[in-house]
């Protein structure tokens, strides 16, 4: 897969961000973005798969850069039927019309409006594995482009687990042959959270010659949590996760920041004219250590 550098999230947070970088001339500063396929599909009762006005939007950015497609309804893992899911009426169109050369999906138990789930883990068990690496197939060939998993921020385990999230990934795209979104922010962010939960045990256990693209973010504390809000600059803590991660890895294609604040929780601190600021320098961070990683290859 071709290898694309450095890109943002474009969401209803980071739009002004991106069209300022482009009005300055700092378009420059990101090699791609990152959508998500419900910001351009028309309502699942609607005629029209693409929403007309998000599809005009989607030309002028595909015209400065590559269009990468993100989802989050979960569908290889939940339990409803694949065939006729929202993914497949409406995201594969979305896939389709971004030219996306991968779409990544959040790793959560999805249902029908997936407005509950969010944050509830899988089940991390052999027989998770078996029945979600059926689901994910179906999915990756009815995409027709790679799928990627990505590992999930969440407030507790799922009863009955008995592999770790690492070797739950690492199981799942060996018998699938599907790839992996490494969240290096998710995996601070439970590290934060659960006792004995080890980032370095985690990058050392899924196979990073399957990691595609990684998520950046920052996060807050809030009522006794860490939160992954992505309403604060990157720790530096994930900084040197991505610095190991593409010292080791010749597979990454892309690292993506995900900035959005208030969009995400309402808990979050609101976005103001910093923000612009605070972006920038992640950015140039990140392509500071993709560029040393790089020459180092």
């Amino acid at each position: 897969m071709k290898r694309y550098g450095v890109g943002l999230q474009l969401n209803f947070c980071t739009l002004p961000i991106y069209q300022r970088l482009v009005e300055s001339g700092g378009s420059g500063e990101i090699d791609f973005v990152e959508m998500l396929c419900d910001t351009i599909t028309g309502p699942i009762d609607s005629p029209q798969l693409i929403d007309p006005g998000a599809r005009a939007q989607l030309e002028r950015v595909r015209e400065r850069h590559p269009v990468i497609a993100h989802s989050n309804w979960g569908e290889e893992y939940g339990f409803e039927p694949v065939e006729g899911s929202p993914f497949m009426e409406r995201h594969l169109a979305a896939i389709a019309a971004m030219h996306s050369p991968w779409v990544a999906d959040h790793m959560f138990y999805a249902n029908g409006s997936n407005s509950h789930t969010w944050s509830t883990p899988l089940q991390f068990s052999r027989a998770e594995v078996a029945r979600v690496a059926d689901r994910a197939r179906r999915v990756q060939d009815a995409a027709g482009v790679p799928l990627l998993h990505e590992n999930g921020f969440y407030y507790m385990p799922f009863p009955g687990s008995h592999l770790s999230e690492a070797e739950f990934l690492a199981e799942l795209v060996e018998r699938a042959d599907t790839y992996l979104l490494l969240d290096l922010h998710n995996i601070y962010a439970n590290a934060q959270n659960f006792p004995g939960y080890s980032v370095w045990q985690f990058l050392d256990t899924v196979p990073l010659d399957r990691v595609v693209e990684i998520h950046l973010a920052g996060g807050q504390r809030f009522d006794g949590w860490y939160h992954d809000f992505h309403n604060s600059s990157v720790p530096p803590q994930v900084w040197e996760m991505l610095s190991y991660v593409l010292d080791r890895s010749s597979s990454v294609c892309g690292v993506t920041l995900e900035v959005q604040g208030r969009i995400h929780n309402r808990q979050a601190t609101e976005m103001d004219d910093s923000w612009h600021d605070m972006v920038l320098a992640d950015l140039r961070i990140a392509r500071d250590l993709w560029q040393r990683a790089g020459a180092a290859q």
